[in-house]
């Protein structure tokens, strides 16, 4: 993602912040009283600092605050401040949760693209809808890419080019509970002292009976 910085007249923020904000259909008001909340390290309540900055109408900045609390997407926490008296701050943390669960979702995406790539190259060939669906469920079930990857990396060095066998991997893998390829190899350690150790693509996965 693009995190490039934006600037209003006096505010600074990012991409994913403005992207949000287009998603909920935020009227330009709203999105510039986020952004000033989002600027303002101290974030004290108060209207006239709002009216004065974001260049509003005391009771239009009320209508707006009050529209950003309706929509959830702005809370008001009580706290006492260095003197002990008891303040009311504005918190943005329901909408930094929606931005923190969008990053997620890309990430995820872009996961998957790049998990898909990975088999399409290996294989020298598209992979099938059916195919699609079987690294979508593993990566569902839990499997890190880094593990798909691997048992992947093997099939295609043992001539195996099909997910039947690669599954069968990662089946083994997971009963041995296996989360990454370190794990993996530190097996393979321990399984060959006092031998040589083994190459990993040189190992029989299928026929290890722990």
């Amino acid at each position: 993602m693009n995190n490039a910085i934006f600037k209003t007249t006096k505010y600074v923020t990012n991409s994913l912040f403005i992207k949000k904000a287009l998603e909920l259909n935020l009227s330009l008001e709203e999105f510039l009283m986020l952004t000033f909340f989002d600027n303002d390290y101290n974030s004290y309540l108060d209207i006239e600092k709002l009216s004065n900055n974001l260049g509003l109408k005391i009771d239009k900045a009320y209508q707006v605050f009050n529209s950003l609390i309706s929509k959830k997407l702005l809370t008001i926490e009580t706290t006492k401040d260095i003197e002990n008296r008891m303040i009311e701050k504005v918190s943005l943390d329901n909408f930094y949760n929606l931005l923190t669960d969008d990053n997620i979702k890309e990430k995820k995406e872009a996961l998957k693209t790049d998990i898909y790539s990975s088999f399409e190259r290996e294989f020298a060939r598209p992979i099938t809808s059916m195919e699609y669906e079987i690294i979508n469920a593993w990566l569902e079930k839990g499997y890190s890419e880094e593990l798909i990857t691997g048992a992947l990396k093997e099939a295609v060095y043992n001539g195996v080019s099909n997910l039947r066998y690669i599954d069968k991997i990662l089946y083994e893998w997971q009963k041995l509970g296996f989360k990454s390829m370190a794990d993996v190899n530190n097996h393979l350690v321990k399984k060959d002292e006092p031998k040589e150790r083994k190459e990993l693509f040189d190992y029989n996965w299928l026929d290890d009976e722990e």
